[in-house]
């Protein structure tokens, strides 16, 4: 009994209220065996997860077929398969290929729509294409630098250049006065135009890795902000 509610905890999605819920198909579908923590190896289902998420990040889609294969093999959903796919999209391959998260997204939906086993297919080509793929981890790296920024700084306010003015009165509270369209500016951009609340000053928290679209990306990040120094120091 033990096994089989551990088993519906991992599969249970967010609720309307933000809580982890298990649906009653869910339930049923673990109470007929339709989906089993351990396969017939008796190995822990989630290790066999993990094993195909490093299997993608490595590099390996040899490997990360094979344990989509045990996890088909022993019950698993293949939607659960499906969204960890699409995690490990935006984990592991991120911006270096941004295709790589399209596929698992169509994989996911072509699951959903032709069902087993034809869709499992298309789950198979996304692994192997997010496995073959440049990796990168900069924008996850990012992402929860950025959260923990905002945890732990507060509710700093918005700049006024930055704030939406609709009403007469918010207008004149200078609500978006100095802001600066980057449209209509040079390149697109607003060369040395502040984002940030005043109290954090400049921060970085994204930095693209040397592989894939991100050599790219990175080089146009250090353009922009070679055009940043240049307003600061009054040059053209």
């Amino acid at each position: 009994a033990l096994n089989l509610l551990e088993i519906a905890a991992d599969l249970a999605e967010p609720g309307g209220d933000g809580r982890e819920c298990i649906s009653e198909a869910l339930l049923n579908e673990v109470l007929a065996g339709g989906v089993r923590r351990f396969d017939k190896g008796g190995e822990a289902f989630y290790d066999q997860i993990s094993a195909m998420h490093k299997s993608v990040r490595g590099s390996k889609p040899d490997a990360a077929l094979y344990w989509m294969a045990r996890m088909i093999d022993g019950g698993v959903d293949p939607l659960y398969v499906a969204r960890r796919v699409v995690r490990m999209a935006s984990e592991d391959i991120g911006n270096a290929d941004p295709r790589g998260l399209q596929l698992a997204l169509n994989a996911w939906d072509v699951q959903e729509r032709l069902g087993s086993p034809e869709g499992e297919l298309a789950i198979a080509q996304a692994i192997v294409y997010l496995a073959s793929a440049p990796k990168s981890n900069a924008v996850y790296v990012g992402w929860k630098a950025a959260l923990a920024e905002a945890k732990g700084s507060g509710s700093l306010d918005v700049p006024l250049h930055l704030r939406n003015a609709p009403t007469k009165l918010m207008k004149e509270l200078d609500y978006g006065r100095a802001y600066r369209y980057a449209h209509d500016e040079p390149e697109g951009y607003a060369a040395g135009e502040k984002y940030f609340p005043e109290e954090l000053g400049e921060r970085v928290y994204y930095r693209p890795v040397e592989r894939g679209l991100e050599v790219r990306i990175g080089e146009r990040l250090a353009h922009l902000r070679a055009l940043d120094r240049a307003h600061r120091n009054g040059k053209q």
